[in-house]
């Protein structure tokens, strides 16, 4: 699980990487699930929330230019 404090360590490039990995891993789990083979019936929602994470970070500092984070 990625705590909130590992990815404000991350830049906007690190973050946006992580955001399509993210994104690649639950289109996986979401076919696993389809096809009855997702081992961790928990990590679609791990996932997600990440992703979430990372999107939120990525928007606070898209509307804070200035700011360095």
């Amino acid at each position: 699980m990625t705590k909130m404090a590992e990815l404000k360590d991350l830049t906007i490039d690190e973050l946006r990487t992580r955001e399509h990995e993210l994104a690649d891993e639950l289109f996986r789990l979401r076919l696993k699930r389809a096809a009855g083979q997702l081992a961790n019936p928990m990590r679609p929602r791990e996932v997600r929330r990440t992703l979430a994470r990372v999107k939120t970070l990525l928007h606070q500092r898209a509307a804070a230019p200035g700011r360095t984070a």
